[in-house]
């Protein structure tokens, strides 16, 4: 059944539950007591600094502030991954994204792929072989939606999954009701009504939040009688980036006060909407008379994005913590988390205890008495003792991130943190592509800026070997070095891409354009556009043979026909050339054909102005001299 609003909700609350299932030797919730029904509220990409009670002073978030009043805060939750698909997983199991095999959010991609992989060739400038992901969470998988109900709750997902498409949907992992029952990874193209991902519903300019919230709350109004468990997984605050307009305009005109480093109010606007969702919800809690009998979580599935520009400025900004979202530091995995858990939490509290996103499911399965997996086997652990104000160790967390992500996170990488110590292996990374760690306290050095590896070398080789026997026995994926690796390979220079036959090689400080053959070429795409005609002047020098090309396009193939042709002293000399291209339109990307003939090429700069003279674009070449 996947849902569909409306009289929906009055036909589901009749439906039958089954019967209690309690785990042997768990601390079960008293039978006296009536079930606590659960809301898991699930953010998309909300960095740790976020929210107003984790500190941001430019977004306003009184519902979740209130939320964070009436039960615990965490201030060092992680989830178990840098992206969100791993963490999702990470959430319905109790188990590492290493072990499930999904490391990186390709579950909305056609290719069925069950398990991980490391391929068998690689890039010549890539250090290691590429660990290739699952995309979707098998069936195999005993989820905590499906341990909830058997233990007799009606389950509902609502929002985003990509954790795959039928037959690895809600609706096939334990959950009753699914909407809008889509295997997509954001609200593409917009929040806004009319959306592709669920056609037919919803009127123009409603938002997903808006529209969401509205279904979770009709399905919690049919089920007051509990219990029921409720997964909320918000498509806030995911790309694509537009907020409601009233609320754009409302953070546009609010001043910064100084030092404020979240800028943006396309960001901040979107922020608002998470922030009337979780309102929709606890109102509707408190209006049911459920709030005493409903347990609440609200966290993230992994850190803020500050990478896309949002009309000139990052969308949101992690300080203190390093990086964000993609990246292996606190600002990738450090995400807000906040429970109520009533007879539990008590009102207004905070801890500083370590948890992570594989937690949450051995943690109720302990409380609640529900049933586990077929040998309780659990990469989480609970965190009981620490609801109730016992004392709580969590032990080390551990993350597998075997991906590079370009500037964001250039190597794969792993990381191990017991206590105040974080220990990262970033695999490959050394010129003779071997390992490199670099070691963190975070308690005194929450940025991370002070690797303190050469100093502990005995520390070091003790979190290495927690580190070593975590991958190994999760079965992690590991990328080894990749043999065809060169160091003096580079893809692309200052945007320039190499094409045919040519290949950017590090040379003597600074790198050349190696031409093999014939037909040499360098691309790059045009960021704006530029308006024809123009004029390009370039400082090279060459030693191959043959008239340079310099082609163009507005989108278009390149073609001779939008082309020009001119003469090049390959006299291993530094030369100027200046050519005037009669281009017409917007022009998106340019192509130089250096010569004809093998030789090496070696570019100073380039420069693009329009037809008054002024500049608009430019590059400059560290090149060999």
């Amino acid at each position: 059944m996947r849902g569909a609003g409306g009289g929906l909700w009055a036909l589901i609350a009749g439906v039958a539950v089954g019967a209690w299932l309690g785990a042997p030797g768990a601390t079960a919730w008293p039978a006296e007591n009536s079930r606590p029904n659960i809301l898991f509220i699930l953010a998309d990409d909300l960095g740790w600094r976020d929210l107003a009670c984790y500190g941001s002073t430019r977004y306003e978030t009184p519902q979740i502030d209130a939320l964070a009043r009436r039960g615990l805060r965490f201030t060092q939750a992680y989830s178990a991954s840098p992206l969100c698909s791993p963490t999702r997983a990470s959430i319905l199991t109790g188990l590492f994204p290493a072990r499930i095999g999904i490391t990186v959010p390709v579950c909305h991609l056609p290719e069925e792929v069950l398990e991980s992989y490391v391929v068998d060739k690689g890039r010549r400038d890539q250090k290691s072989l590429e660990v290739k992901s699952a995309t979707r969470l098998k069936q195999d998988y005993f989820t905590l939606a499906e341990s909830l109900k058997a233990a007799g709750y009606a389950t509902a997902h609502f929002g985003k999954w990509h954790l795959g498409p039928e037959p690895y949907d809600p609706l096939h992992q334990g959950f009753d009701v699914d909407l809008p029952h889509a295997a997509v990874p954001g609200p593409y193209p917009s929040y806004l009504a009319p959306w592709k991902f669920w056609p037919g519903e919803g009127k123009a300019g409603d938002h997903i939040e808006d529209r969401m919230a509205q279904e979770a709350a009709g399905f919690i109004r049919a089920h007051k009688g509990g219990p029921f468990f409720v997964n909320y997984w918000a498509f806030s605050v995911h790309a694509p980036f537009n907020g409601k307009a009233e609320y754009i305009e409302r953070y546009r005109a609010m001043p910064l006060k100084p030092g404020e480093r979240q800028r943006c109010p396309e960001y901040a606007a979107m922020v608002q909407s998470l922030d009337d969702a979780v309102g929709v919800l606890l109102g509707t809690l408190e209006d049911e008379g459920l709030l005493k009998n409903t347990i609440v979580i609200f966290t993230s599935d992994n850190g803020g994005n500050m990478y896309n520009d949002v009309d000139g400025v990052p969308p949101t900004d992690n300080h203190p913590l390093r990086s964000g979202k993609a990246s292996f530091y606190e600002g990738g995995t450090r995400v807000p988390c906040i429970i109520v858990w009533p007879g539990l939490t008590g009102p207004g509290t905070t801890t500083e205890a370590p948890i992570m996103s594989t937690d949450f499911f051995p943690t109720f399965c302990d409380v609640l008495g529900i049933v586990s997996p077929s040998g309780g086997r659990f990469d989480g652990r609970s965190f009981a003792p620490l609801l109730r104000g016992d004392a709580f160790d969590r032990g080390p967390l551990f993350c597998h991130f075997p991906h590079a992500m370009g500037k964001i996170s250039p190597y794969p990488a792993s990381w191990v943190r017991q206590g105040d110590w974080k220990l990262i292996r970033l695999f490959n990374a050394n010129d003779d592509q071997t390992d490199r760690f670099e070691l963190y306290n975070i308690r005194e050095d929450i940025g991370e800026a002070n690797d303190l590896s050469s100093q502990h070398p005995e520390r070091v080789g003790s979190l290495a070997g927690l580190l070593a026997r975590f991958l190994g026995d999760s079965g992690a994926k590991i990328p080894p070095a990749n043999p065809a690796y060169d160091r003096n390979f580079i893809p692309s220079v200052t945007g320039w891409r190499a094409a045919h036959d040519a290949e950017w090689k590090r040379e003597g400080g600074g790198f050349v354009l190696r031409c093999t053959a014939g037909d040499p070429q360098i691309v790059a795409e045009l960021k704006p556009a530029v308006p024809g005609p123009f004029h390009v002047a370039l400082r090279m020098r060459s030693s191959g043979k043959g008239p340079a090309t310099l082609y163009w396009s507005a989108g278009q193939p390149f073609a001779r026909q939008r082309s020009v042709t001119f003469l090049v002293q390959h006299d291993g000399a530094w030369s100027n050339y200046a050519v005037d291209v009669p281009a017409k339109g917007q022009i998106k990307s340019l192509r130089l054909d250096p010569g004809s003939a093998p030789g090496d090429v070696a570019i100073e700069s380039i420069l693009i102005t329009d037809a008054l003279g002024k500049e608009v674009s430019s590059w400059a070449f560290d090149a060999k001299r």
